[in-house]
């Protein structure tokens, strides 16, 4: 197997800069409108880091999940958030291309069933949370249930909650509930790596036209996507309190423009490689035995 070459120094500043500047610190305030969906951390598309970047991003992911998968120690959480067409599924398709499929494993989100509402609100999530040795990646997920449940409250009703436990508090509740959740997973070897991506009301627009314009689109779109583009105000305040409330030290919150499809992808290939490289992976080391094992075998084969 050809080897991918590792960062250099000043490859890992960089890259470090990069990804703090779109960490959400844990305790601090946040804003969206802080936030530039079209910034690029002055990267360009046609620079020769970007393209560098993109390349080389793919083949270190692989490498890595290779050794995530044979140390069989790590799981890891990737939890994708964010508007409708913001770049979620492409996101997914381009960062894990060079990934082997049977270390990955991808779980969509959509209205729960009535098995689902049945359960406490973590439950769907907790059934398909990765095993050791493999990438889980979580297109929408539990916090739904402190974004588009709190947009629409009236969803409340179908979830069969006492009356009495409904309160004003059930968003901060929810909130520590989230917390000691992925505390737990983290405190048993489960990454939890958390992106928003973050695209403008204005570059929403644009992409919902281009998919009622292209034919092989078309099937990506509903009047319902339509439709919740008139709360948006209400789910960026959704998304400002659920990201301050719970971007922790053990799961913390990326928030990555989005209007530029190309740096969204580098941003979150990045962050991904950079804490995959903090686990100290590394092939499980073949014993003497083994090696034994091994020499018999290449002589029965000779």
């Amino acid at each position: 197997m050809k080897k991918t070459k590792v960062m250099t120094k000043a490859e890992r500043r960089r890259t470090d800069d990069i990804i703090a500047r779109y960490r959400v610190r844990p305790g601090k305030k946040f804003r969206l409108s802080r936030v530039n969906p079209a910034d690029t951390a002055g990267v360009s598309l046609e620079s020769k880091e970007a393209k560098d970047m993109l390349r080389r991003g793919v083949g270190l992911l692989a490498d890595l999940q290779g050794k995530l998968y044979a140390q069989d120690h790590w799981g890891v959480l990737i939890v994708l958030q964010a508007m409708d067409a913001a770049g979620k599924d492409g996101t997914i398709k381009h960062v894990m291309s060079g990934i082997n499929p049977q270390g990955v494993q991808v779980n969509s989100f959509k209205s729960p069933s009535s098995e689902e509402l049945d359960h406490d609100f973590l439950w769907r999530s907790m059934k398909v949370v990765p095993e050791r040795g493999r990438i889980g990646i979580f297109n929408r997920s539990y916090y739904e249930e402190v974004l588009v449940v709190r947009v629409h409250p009236e969803f409340l009703l179908g979830q069969k909650l006492p009356p009495r436990l409904v309160t004003k508090r059930i968003w901060d509740e929810r909130y520590e509930d989230i917390n000691a959740f992925e505390r737990y997973l983290s405190r048993n070897g489960i990454l939890v790596l958390k992106f928003f991506l973050c695209v403008s009301k204005g570059e929403q627009k644009r992409r919902f036209l281009e998919r009622l314009d292209m034919p092989d689109k078309n099937w990506k779109f509903s009047m319902a996507d339509a439709k919740e583009r008139g709360f948006w105000d209400d789910y960026m305040t959704a998304y400002e309190d659920a990201i301050e409330a719970t971007s922790t030290e053990w799961a913390p919150w990326h928030v990555v423009p989005a209007d530029n499809k190309w740096f969204t992808r580098i941003v979150v290939a990045l962050t991904i490689i950079r804490a995959l490289e903090g686990l100290d992976l590394q092939y499980p080391r073949v014993g003497k035995a083994k090696r034994k094992e091994l020499a018999e075998v290449r002589k029965a084969l000779t």
